[in-house]
C-alpha cells in the first residue's frame, strides 16, 4: 500500500526505522574499538618480535658478563681444556719446538761436566740416532708425560685464572696480564710449562736443559680479524649483562598481556622466543666452521676447535635452556585452551588416569572430594613452584628444564589421580 505524504508512518516501518539508527549508531560506537583492538595487536605483535630479535643478544649477553667478570667461571670453561686431547698435543708439539730451538745440542752436550756425559749418552742411545732425532724424541716424551700430568692441569687452571685480565682486555680493551693480544690474536704465554719442562728433563738426565735462559713463547686461544673490531660490541654486551635478559622478559610480557587473544600470544611468543635462541645455535654451528677454516696454517685446528667449543658451552647450554623453556611454555598454553585438540588432549588425560583409579577400585574419600574442590588452586601451586625452582636454580640447563617439567607433569597427575568427584571417568571417543 502506498503512503501519501502526509500520512504518518506505519507502526512497522517506524520500528525498522529504529532499529536501522541503532544498528547505525552501534557501528559507529564499535568502529574507534575495532581501531583500537587493531592498535593493541599491533603493538603487541611488535613487543614480541623485538623480544625475539633480542633474545639471542640477550643470551650473548649473559654469556660476556660472565667471561668479562667472573674469573671462576672463566676458569671453569678452560680448565677441563687440560685434559682434552687436542690441546694437549698442541701443547705439547709447540713446547718440544721451543725447547728444541734454543737447545743448540753440539754446543750444550761439549758443556756436559764428564760426570753427567754416561747418563746423557745412555739416555740417547736408547732413542737411536741421528742425535738430534734422539734429543727431540727425548725432549718430546718429556713434555708429553707432563702435560698429560695432574701437574699440567694445575699449571693450566692457574694460567688461565692469571690471564683472565688479559682475555677481558683482549675483549674489551681494558685490563692486563699474561694474555696478549697481537694482529687481533689472543695468545697464551706457556713459560711456566717450559720452566716445568726444563725441570723435568735435567731430573731425567739432560742436565744441559738447565742452561736453557727463559723461554716465552705463544700458545693460540684466539684469533679472527673480527676480535678487534668486536670490542665496542663485546664490552655493550658485558655492561647491559643482567638487564638485556630482564629487558626481554619485560618486553615479552608486555606483549602478551598488550595482546587481545592473549593464550594465542603466548604461545606465539614462546616459540618466538624459543626460535631466537636456536637461530644462535645455528649462528654458532657455522660460526665454528667459518673461524676454523679462517685459521692461520700454523694453528692446531682441533685445538682450536677445542677451545671454541669451550668458550661457546655456555652460549650453547642457554640456547639449549631456552629452546626448551619456550617449547615447554608453549605447549603449556595450548593444552591450557580451548581448541579442539586441546579439549581432546585433556580429555585423554583426564579420562585416562580417571579410568586406571576407577579400574583399581581407588577411591578417594573425603581426601578425594577436597582434592576436587581445590583443584585450580592445587594446579597453579605446581606450575609456580615450578618456575620458582627453574628460576633459582643456578645456571639450569636444558635437560635440568626438562626434568622439572616431567616433575611438574608428575604432581599434575597426582593430583588428577586424587580428584574424585565420585562420577566415572571414560575415555575420550575416537
Amino acid at each position: 500500500m502506498e503512503r501519501h505524504p502526509g500520512q504518518a508512518a506505519a507502526p512497522d516501518e517506524h520500528a525498522e526505522l529504529e532499529a536501522l539508527r541503532a544498528r547505525v549508531a552501534q557501528l559507529e560506537l564499535q568502529a574507534p574499538a575495532r581501531s583500537r583492538l587493531r592498535l593493541r595487536s599491533f603493538f603487541a605483535a611488535l613487543l614480541i618480535l623485538v623480544a625475539a630479535v633480542l633474545t639471542p643478544l640477550s643470551i650473548v649477553s649473559s654469556w660476556a658478563s660472565d667471561v668479562a667478570g667472573d674469573t671462576d667461571r672463566y676458569v671453569g670453561m678452560m680448565g677441563p681444556l687440560a685434559s682434552d686431547p687436542d690441546v694437549q698435543a698442541a701443547v705439547t708439539t709447540r713446547v718440544t719446538d721451543t725447547v728444541m730451538t734454543h737447545l743448540d745440542i753440539d754446543s750444550l752436550l761439549a758443556d756436559v761436566a764428564p760426570a753427567d756425559r754416561p747418563v746423557v749418552d745412555k739416555a740417547l742411545r736408547r732413542l737411536g740416532d741421528p742425535l738430534t732425532t734422539g734429543v727431540t724424541n727425548f725432549v718430546h716424551g718429556t713434555v708429553e708425560k707432563f702435560v698429560t700430568s695432574d701437574e699440567f692441569e694445575r699449571v693450566w687452571r692457574n694460567l688461565n685464572r692469571s690471564a683472565h685480565a688479559s682475555v677481558v682486555k683482549a675483549l674489551t680493551g681494558e685490563g692486563g696480564g699474561a694474555v696478549k693480544l697481537t694482529d687481533d690474536t689472543v695468545t697464551l704465554d706457556l713459560a711456566p710449562v717450559i720452566d716445568r719442562v726444563k725441570q723435568r728433563l735435567v731430573d731425567r738426565g739432560l742436565t744441559v736443559a738447565g742452561k736453557i735462559p727463559e723461554v716465552h713463547t705463544d700458545f693460540t686461544v684466539l684469533t679472527s680479524d673480527s676480535v678487534g673490531k668486536a670490542k665496542q660490541g663485546f664490552r655493550a654486551l658485558e655492561l647491559l649483562g643482567f638487564w638485556l635478559p630482564v629487558v626481554t622478559l619485560v618486553l615479552a610480557a608486555g606483549g602478551v598481556l598488550l595482546a587481545v587473544r592473549r593464550r594465542r600470544a603466548l604461545v606465539t611468543t614462546a616459540l618466538a622466543v624459543a626460535a631466537g635462541a636456536a637461530l644462535l645455535g645455528l649462528g654458532l654451528w657455522a660460526g665454528r666452521a667459518f673461524y676454523l677454516d679462517s685459521l692461520p696454517s700454523d694453528v692446531s685446528q682441533p685445538a682450536a676447535g677445542a677451545v671454541f667449543d669451550a668458550l661457546a658451552g655456555y652460549l650453547r647450554a642457554g640456547v639449549r635452556l631456552v629452546v626448551t623453556v619456550g617449547v615447554v611454555v608453549a605447549l603449556a598454553a595450548w593444552l591450557t585452551g580451548g581448541g579442539r585438540a586441546a579439549i581432546r588432549v585433556k580429555a585423554m588425560w583426564s579420562g585416562g588416569i580417571g579410568a586406571v583409579r576407577d579400574s583399581a577400585g581407588v577411591t578417594g574419600g573425603p581426601v578425594g572430594r577436597w582434592v576436587h574442590r581445590a583443584r585450580r588452586p592445587l594446579n597453579w601451586t605446581v606450575v609456580v613452584v615450578a618456575v620458582a625452582v627453574l628460576v633459582a636454580w643456578d645456571r639450569p640447563t636444558g635437560l635440568v628444564t626438562v626434568w622439572i617439567a616431567i616433575c611438574a607433569l608428575f604432581a599434575l597427575a597426582v593430583i588428577e589421580f586424587l580428584d574424585d568427584d565420585s562420577s566415572p571417568h571414560l575415555t575420550a571417543p575416537a
